[in-house]
């Protein structure tokens, strides 16, 4: 099915649209632009330069996908944003282009961006997630798979986010949030494993008993970070689990949220 584009609306003539793609009135799709096949781009939505995106990808009202990048360093050259597949971003969302890898900023697939986001550049989200209304992103901000982002969190520039991880309305990160936990206040608590969300797709109570066993090392005994991963390692029986936490953690050179400053 060809694409219906109305005539109300600007498609830059060099822009590559696929089938069964809908752009409604006043919409805006510049040049050097992609969109996959069934893709919906909603009236005043902006689609800029640079911008690749897969299909199924829903766009409302106000948004602007691949703005030019807000840093100092970028100077005009190139720049992109890459969408995944079965997205929406919802009203008013900007999405910067990122410069400092060739896909620059990074959408993975079926995530809900909520109204007045902000996702800037370089910024990588893996998929599955919820960010809700109002989130911000700095720079090269990278957030994991299946996370929720509640309304009106701020990433600063560089945070890391884990898989499955829940962040409380109107947190303020600046850091690193290791996989399965939630985190909320300022600044920034832990709260326990995300065991409800983990459980309703398919972690079993085993799993989640290891996990909550590895963060009370980490987190309510009273050690250092260093420590902690040795007590992990003795105490909780090897898995895929624990080592997405132990190599996070090493990853972010023992560096994470919620730990009291003078165990870090």
């Amino acid at each position: 099915m060809k694409a219906m584009i109305s005539p109300l609306a600007h498609v830059d003539a060099s822009a590559k649209i696929g089938e069964n793609v809908t752009i409604h009135p006043f919409a805006y799709v510049d040049k050097d632009v992609v969109l996959g096949d069934g893709c919906e781009i909603m009236p005043y939505a902006s689609i800029l330069n640079g911008t690749r995106m897969g299909c199924r990808n829903k766009v409302f009202q106000g948004a602007v996908v691949g703005a030019d990048p807000q840093d100092f360093r970028w100077k005009g050259g190139d720049s992109h944003c890459t969408i995944g597949d079965d997205n929406v971003i919802r009203e008013h969302v900007i999405i910067n282009r990122g410069f400092e890898t060739p896909e620059g900023t990074v959408i993975g697939n079926h995530n809900f961006i909520l109204a007045n986001s902000h996702v800037g550049h370089d910024c990588k989200l893996a998929g599955n997630s919820v960010l809700g209304n109002g989130v911000t992103m700095a720079g090269n901000v990278h957030v994991g798979a299946n996370v929720i982002l509640s309304s009106n969190t701020i990433f600063h520039e560089d945070s890391n986010v884990g898989d499955w991880v829940l962040v409380k309305g109107g947190c303020r990160i600046s850091g690193n949030v290791p996989p399965f936990i939630i985190v909320a206040h300022n600044p920034a608590a832990y709260f326990g494993v995300n065991a409800y969300v983990m459980r309703k797709h398919g972690f079993s109570s085993d799993q989640i008993d290891d996990i909550a066993k590895a963060y009370r090392h980490v987190y309510q005994s009273g050690t250092s970070v260093f420590n902690a991963l040795k007590r992990i390692e003795a105490d909780v029986d090897p898995s895929a689990d624990r080592d997405a936490i132990t190599d996070f953690i090493r990853r972010s050179n023992l560096q994470i949220v919620a730990v009291p400053v003078e165990l870090e």
